[in-house]
């Protein structure tokens, strides 16, 4: 099994501080936040991308994800949107807001493909006031049509990702939106955390998804409350969850997303580590 960790759990350094530490945790992959604070992809230039390439090269690190759920860098270009964290959105009634977030995640494919990433991870956004679910959900694919194209000439895949709160908030949803496309690079970036919350069956959903699993969240969930906690410290049974990858013939990464520890990120990605350690399946 390849582990990486989100860099999200790092928000309180830069990115290259951030792969330093991660390395320095004994990881050799991790998912770039393609967000504030470790990057803003309408604004890197491409000095700063050389950067990024070089010390991954240095550290022999791999690159699971692009985390392209949020765009809080460019937020303050847009106004009156109402939201601060999934916003500008994928779904938003405002033609002018989704074609920012459009040229937002098409950066991050580009980036994708300079890091060494296979994937990147989009999430639909909320139904804010005045966009009902579906007319929202009808945006969202007008933006996804609009993108897959540029996927296409990069072969990056795109990963949706379902969150509870949502527009696209549990398994049923987000596989409609993959069945309305059917297309090769358009899978879903499973967080498994969230299909915890939800009460959906982790091994089912799983097998249910197979081969459109792009990229897997991982962290653990005590008591179906939304927070993210190091494996082994909620109600999660991870043997399950191995043994299922495994009877799928998963062979992408799986990233732990444990940004809940931002005064001990290191210590937070070491017993992550240790403890996936104590199983052996191999998938």
């Amino acid at each position: 099994m390849r582990y990486a960790i989100s860099s999200n759990a790092y928000t309180r350094f830069s990115l290259n501080e951030a792969i330093e530490r991660i390395h320095n945790c004994g990881y050799s992959a991790l998912e770039i936040l393609a967000d504030h604070p470790h990057i803003s992809p309408l604004d890197i230039t491409p000095q700063e991308v050389k950067q990024v390439t070089r010390l991954l090269e240095q550290k022999g690190m791999s690159v699971s994800n692009m985390n392209a759920n949020t765009a809080v860098s460019v937020y303050p270009t847009i106004h009156h949107i109402g939201e601060t964290v999934f916003e500008p959105s994928l779904c938003n009634r405002i033609e002018e807001v989704r074609l920012q977030r459009i040229r937002y995640t098409e950066r991050c494919i580009d980036l994708a493909a300079e890091w060494g990433a296979s994937c990147i991870s989009v999430t639909s956004g909320k139904c804010l006031a005045g966009n009902p679910p579906d007319q929202a959900y009808l945006l969202l694919v007008e933006s996804l049509t609009q993108m897959l194209p540029y996927a296409e000439k990069r072969n990056i895949r795109i990963g949706i990702e379902y969150e509870p709160g949502l527009l696209i908030e549990n398994a049923n949803e987000v596989q409609r939106v993959i069945a309305e496309f059917n297309h090769p690079l358009l899978g879903i970036n499973l967080d498994l955390g969230h299909t915890e919350v939800l009460g959906e069956p982790l091994a089912g959903t799983i097998q249910r998804f197979g081969e459109k699993i792009v990229n897997i969240h991982l962290e653990d969930i005590r008591g179906r409350k939304h927070y993210h906690l190091v494996p082994g410290e909620g109600d999660i049974n991870f043997e399950e969850v191995l043994e299922a990858l495994k009877s799928i013939h998963y062979d992408n990464f799986v990233t732990f997303e444990i940004y809940s520890y931002p005064d001990d990120p290191d210590g937070a990605a070491k017993r992550a580590l240790a403890y996936m350690s104590n199983y052996t399946i191999s998938c």
